[in-house]
């Protein structure tokens, strides 16, 4: 299996921490975000992660290099000055991703700003749909949630107890498939390379009964803000030490 993560953001509720630094690159307990993933990724047998880049680009060859030391292959997808969001950014990584590759094989993707005790080998080898998302309890500051998930696995758009996407899924490339369709004529699909957000694509899959997950009950944290840096950090460090 292939993984992608999202590293292409300006981090700009991060500032000034983001100033010189992308946000994926900051350290929390030690590691730096984007590591707790790798490591991860590398224990359940993923042997290339894609990484989108745009702000600060350079920062993660010269910091990650080439993977070597987490017995993966990182390779490299640049955005341009300007990050394409979730759906232009990994339509312009699905080259990458799926070269060589079976096309229809699901591939892991993860938002390189977040923290969470997740077992990335909790999740299956395969599935039936479009995409299988790792769902959360809703944050404070994501309270209404964004999917609401039934006894059978089926996430929905709607229902009285939505939870929160944790930016952790299993996605196929077919999610893709008719993308302009489906967003029409929203305000950066006519860029080259198009700009735009994976949300109306999985609301999309939603509404066709071809998006599952499940939900994950134990730590996450959005790494959003300077503060939210500090509480993890602190707590981390509070669990290493005792």
């Amino acid at each position: 299996m292939r993984a992608l993560i999202f590293a292409a953001g300006l981090g700009e509720r991060m500032r000034p921490l983001t100033l010189h630094t992308p946000k994926p690159l900051l350290a929390v307990g030690g590691k730096r975000l984007i590591e707790w993933h790798l490591e991860k990724l590398a224990a359940i047998g993923v042997s290339e992660v894609i990484v989108n880049t745009s702000w600060l680009a350079p920062q993660f060859a010269d910091t990650l290099g080439d993977g070597a030391r987490w017995g993966l292959r990182l390779r490299y997808s640049y955005e341009g000055t300007t990050p394409l969001e979730t759906g232009g950014g990994l339509l312009n990584a699905l080259p990458l991703l799926l070269d060589g590759a079976d096309p229809n094989a699901p591939f892991l993707v993860a938002n390189g700003d977040i923290w969470t005790d997740y077992d990335f080998a909790a999740l299956p080898r395969e599935f039936d749909g479009d995409a299988y998302l790792v769902l959360v309890d809703n944050p404070s500051q994501h309270p209404r949630g964004d999917f609401q998930l039934d006894d059978g696995g089926l996430l929905h758009n709607d229902g009285p107890s939505r939870l929160t996407y944790s930016g952790i899924g299993l996605y196929r490339a077919n999610l893709f498939d008719g993308w302009r369709d489906v967003l029409g004529d929203a305000p950066g699909t006519q860029l080259q390379p198009p700009r735009f957000s994976t949300v109306p694509l999985l609301r999309a899959a939603a509404a066709r009964g071809r998006l599952h997950g499940e939900h994950h009950r134990g730590r996450w944290t959005d790494v959003g803000t300077p503060e939210r840096l500090q509480q993890l950090d602190a707590a981390l460090a509070a669990a290493a030490n005792g």
